[in-house]
């Protein structure tokens, strides 16, 4: 997510929320006394009890220890959150949770519905000038904090050592553009194996996969406040993911999980090249130890620039739960304490458990001292690939969804990627004209 732009007239906008029924704007959603705060993720506790599960669990098991109010995990499969409709079923209902995970391509549907909870209150000086330039401004509005990240994300392209050994190809061959990715996936594709793979589900997902293939060529859906979707390096990425399809060298749909699953897909052997975030790095490590993997940035088109999108979910408050107040102090307690336990707290979680770069100063500070960043993927994705990086853009769904439909339409269904450009663009400049929510950004 990048800095707002330019203050835009501010209120709630349920209009906004025509295209995909969301929220209710009154009443105790949850219901209950303000006891006990619900907290629903995708992390866990889950059946597998991984380490992301324990993290989740042992949090709020530390938290209620500690505090009156307490806090109940629900489980929620990653699949169901991130492109299902439980969350945004549970607040039009009224019934949403006190707590809940937002990426940042989604903060604009829950804050111009007006269910964000300000954090600011909870929040101490200290903590909010741990975090990085930018990522605290990027879930604000009028200088109110709305959401605390939990972590940065950005993307890569994995590969597999062995598909490359086994193609006869190596490193030499590691392609650095959009053609050559083409040429390659082509060498690698096999009766069981497709040479590269991205995301084919849609949803905010796969809108900030696709964001730096759009970027590599200087594009923007929105630029100066004016609808920029109509450009040649919008119609060229949409072009190079249907290409991928069309050449069949990538699947139409992905194992496991989706798009992000690197152990299913590239692990399993039935990719060899393939998209996804520095979370894989640990998922890898956790579940496919001898699977034998590298990493390089995002090739790019000619003439294009390197590109990644800086991801990372953020944890927020109901303003319209059992107990706003009390959700606001748990995330700030969660993720932004600056004692010893805080910031161990938050270095378990971006190097250990998970893998992803820390947003705040001091767990960066204590992640270096345990050498996370020293060597192997992750060192590549802080020296070389995150530094390429633009943060995830935050737009309201009515934004998101033409883009959407527009890699669709051309991946899926191969669409002339000028005319579903130009469509998209119709629809999201009849949007902005009447558009009075937060800044885009």
């Amino acid at each position: 997510m990048a800095p707002p732009p330019a203050q835009l007239s501010r209120r709630t906008l349920l209009s906004a929320f025509a295209a995909v029924p969301l929220l209710s704007a009154c009443g105790n959603s949850s219901g209950g006394d303000g006891k006990e705060l619900s907290f629903w993720n995708f992390y866990g506790p889950s059946d597998d009890q991984g380490p992301q599960s324990k993290w989740f669990v042992a949090a709020a098991e530390e938290w209620n220890r500690n505090n009156e109010v307490k806090v109940k995990l629900r489980y929620i499969p990653g699949k169901d959150y991130l492109n299902g409709t439980t969350l945004q079923t549970a607040f039009q209902s009224g019934q949403g949770p006190d707590i809940f995970l937002i990426s940042p391509g989604d903060f604009l549907r829950y804050y111009n519905g007006g269910v964000l909870q300000d954090l600011g209150p909870a929040l101490s000086a200290a903590a909010r000038a741990d975090y990085l330039p930018g990522l605290l401004e990027a879930r604000s509005v009028d200088g109110k904090v709305y959401g605390l990240p939990m972590e940065i994300e950005p993307l890569a392209m994995y590969y597999s050592e062995t598909a490359f050994e086994k193609a006869g190809l190596s490193e030499a061959d590691l392609p650095k553009t959009w053609d050559q990715t083409l040429a390659v996936a082509e060498k690698l594709t096999g009766k069981d194996r497709y040479g590269v793979m991205f995301e084919t589900l849609p949803g905010y997902y796969q809108n900030f996969t696709w964001y730096p293939f759009l970027w590599q060529g200087d594009g923007a859906p929105i630029k100066d406040g004016k609808v920029a979707f109509d450009s040649p390096a919008a119609v060229q990425a949409l072009k190079f993911w249907q290409d991928t399809i069309q050449h069949k060298v990538a699947p139409r749909k992905a194992l496991g999980d989706g798009g992000g699953d690197v152990v299913s897909n590239l692990g399993s052997g039935a990719a060899a090249m393939q998209e996804s975030g520095i979370w894989a790095v640990a998922d890898l490590r956790a579940k496919a130890r001898n699977v034998k993997y590298g990493v390089i940035p995002h090739p790019t088109p000619d003439g294009g620039k390197p590109a990644t999108d800086l991801g990372g979910w953020a944890f927020v408050a109901n303003s319209k739960g059992k107990n706003p107040e009390a959700a606001a102090k748990f995330i700030a307690w969660a993720l932004g304490s600056t004692d010893a336990a805080g910031i161990e707290r938050q270095r378990q979680w971006n190097t250990v458990v998970k893998t992803n770069v820390p947003p705040r100063k001091s767990v960066q500070a204590a992640a270096d001292a345990k050498g996370a960043f020293a060597d192997g993927a992750l060192q590549k994705f802080v020296s070389e690939i995150a530094p390429t990086g633009k943060p995830e853009p935050r737009f309201p769904p009515e934004v998101y969804q033409p883009i959407a439909d527009a890699i669709q339409a051309c991946q899926l269904n191969a669409a002339d990627p000028a005319k579903a450009a130009a469509d998209a663009a119709s629809r999201i400049d009849t949007f902005l004209q009447t558009y009075q929510g937060a800044p885009i950004s």
